[in-house]
């Protein structure tokens, strides 16, 4: 294990923080509930999957050997919706789903759980959960329905604080007079025309939606594991549900830690297929590189609600392109090096420093809960800008030991931010510069030209600076840095790059334009301050040609 402060997470259990004990010292088993998968996902699903990607990566850091399931739910009344609506048969249509899920899911370097269970796949653990139930009178049949009588789960509402009155009917939970407490909810629901069903001591049928997550957790984690995950809609009634019934099951079950992440929201509701209010993952990494989307909701704690916000994904993309930019010119200028080290070759004073501050920092906000955005705007900051003003200091005449120590402490800088970004899944497997020509694309299609169009432009604008016509000059400038392209003039040359779209009168002074923002929606958990990405430096030299960010 490596050596840190403890760690703590937010139990919404207890609704607060604790510090991290797995049941089995050195391994980790995680549940976090998926997606039904009748249509592409959504930014609501891409904010869960990153959330719960970092604490699967922070804890792999942290030395544990984890064991992460997350479900695809292909058995539900929505899938057999829309699959008749687009006469397809329900399996296949949730397949096609499930691979499009996960091909957003590496778009977004989420890395692939250990386990990824169907619910089509575990039909018989399902309804071998259903008939423990039942054997221990917590559960009836009803005309092939079997439902789970909750008056008989004395501890009901303990994780939401919600009284049984407060089970509606509502989503995913029908209205039925046969049922004996309005609360009851179904465990197994019996066959209609037209539906996929399984073959049960019920009759035939398919399994209702909260017992799927408790046979699959039980078959691959047992009854006792360290952490159950989902977005914070699931708290109740789904993840209540799924308490009740697998204690039903099993006296002895029980989940360490309850953790959930907030809304996405959109004009201040939560973004959601069923609202008709939402974004797909495809939608917008059409746009934005899948690096800025990641940014993006990771520069919000995973607790917090996170407004979408083209303004703020162009401060993510911008910020994206300075990390990549900054790691580029790190390596561009290494390059003429050999391998530095040798007893008379140190890292210098400021370095040691830097690094000592990143990792110090790093590893007391990480365990804090995961605290992503003081990493991403404070930390990470600090240390390419360091990196940008070693570079700087490198172009310039030192002695040799100096010059060395120099290079040494850029390389061991480079490496750590390297790590902090792997641990944030921000690292990707491409080149730096692969990653750069593939930011500038997403800004040449969201400005709506391509890079010919560009060149032209810095070719006229050269022109008219060169017969003094700095009006003209200005005014593409300007033009450009509207949709998203900052000229940059480098010594004799002129470079682009993408930037936040500006109009003309904030240059240099560089904001996002004006875009309509949601009011935060209050969560009832103890709430990290909102986290904005902070303006976006650029190397010393290049202040005055490139807008700030």
């Amino acid at each position: 294990m490596a050596e840190t402060t403890e760690f703590r997470v937010y139990n919404t259990m207890n609704q607060q923080k604790e510090i991290f004990k797995p049941v089995v010292d050195g391994k980790v088993g995680m549940y976090v509930c998926g997606v039904t998968s009748y249509d592409l996902s959504h930014l609501g699903h891409a904010r869960a999957a990153v959330s719960f990607d970092v604490l699967y990566r922070y804890l792999q850091h942290l030395g544990y050997e984890v064991t992460y399931v997350r479900n695809f739910t292909d058995v539900d009344d929505k899938i057999i919706r829309r699959a008749n609506e687009l006469g397809e048969n329900p399996l296949t249509l949730s397949s096609r789903f499930c691979q499009e899920y996960l091909n957003d899911m590496m778009d977004l370097h989420c890395l692939l759980p250990t386990h990824q269970p169907r619910v089509s796949d575990h039909m018989d653990q399902i309804k071998d959960m259903i008939a423990q139930i039942i054997s221990h009178d917590c559960a009836y049949t009803i005309d092939g329905d079997v439902y789970f009588a909750v008056d008989k789960s004395p501890n009901y509402g303990r994780l939401s604080g919600r009284k049984l009155e407060d089970n509606r009917a509502g989503e995913r939970v029908a209205v039925d007079s046969r049922k004996r407490n309005p609360a009851d909810f179904a465990l197994w629901k019996a066959a209609k025309p037209g539906e996929p069903s399984w073959d049960s001591p019920w009759g035939p049928g398919r399994p209702g939606w909260h017992i799927e997550c408790s046979a699959m957790s039980a078959h691959y984690l047992t009854f006792k594991f360290d952490i159950h995950g989902g977005g914070i809609d699931l708290i109740f009634p789904h993840h209540e549900n799924e308490i009740a019934q697998s204690c039903a099951a099993c006296q002895e079950s029980n989940v360490s830690y309850w953790m959930h992440n907030g809304h996405v929201t959109n004009n201040n509701e939560k973004m959601s297929k069923s609202l008709g209010n939402f974004f797909t993952i495809r939608q917008i990494s059409d746009m934005y590189h899948p690096l800025a989307l990641r940014y993006f909701l990771l520069g919000t704690h995973y607790r917090s609600p996170v407004n979408y916000s083209i303004a703020q994904l162009d401060i993510a993309s911008e910020a994206v392109f300075y990390v990549y930019q900054t790691l580029q010119d790190c390596e561009d200028a290494l390059s003429p090096f050999q391998e530095v080290n040798g007893p008379k070759v140190s890292l210098t004073k400021a370095a040691q420093e830097c690094i000592k501050k990143l990792q110090t920092d790093f590893q007391t906000k990480m365990s804090d809960d995961l605290s992503t955005p003081y990493i991403l705007n404070a930390s990470l900051q600090e240390a390419l800008r360091f990196i940008n003003n070693s570079l700087n200091m490198l172009k310039k005449k030192q002695q040799k030991q100096q010059k060395l120590s120099a290079v040494l402490s850029l390389a061991e800088l480079e490496k750590e931010v390297k790590g902090v970004l792997s641990v944030l899944g921000l690292l990707s497997p491409l080149t730096y510069s692969e990653v750069l020509q593939q930011l500038k694309g997403k800004a040449l299609k969201r400005a709506g030209v391509i890079e010919d169009d560009i060149l032209h432009l810095i070719e006229e604008r050269a022109l008219a600076r060169k017969n003094k016509d700095f009006s003209r000059g200005d005014q593409i400038r300007a033009d450009l840095s509207l949709k998203g392209i900052a000229l940059m003039d480098v010594g004799k040359e002129t470079i682009w790059r993408p930037c936040v779209p500006v109009p003309v009168e904030q240059e240099p002074q560089a904001v996002p334009v004006p875009v309509p923002v949601p009011v935060p929606v209050p969560v009832p958990v103890e709430q990290e301050p909102q986290a904005v990405p902070v303006p976006v430096p650029v190397p010393v030299e290049q202040e005055q040609q490139a807008p700030a960010s």
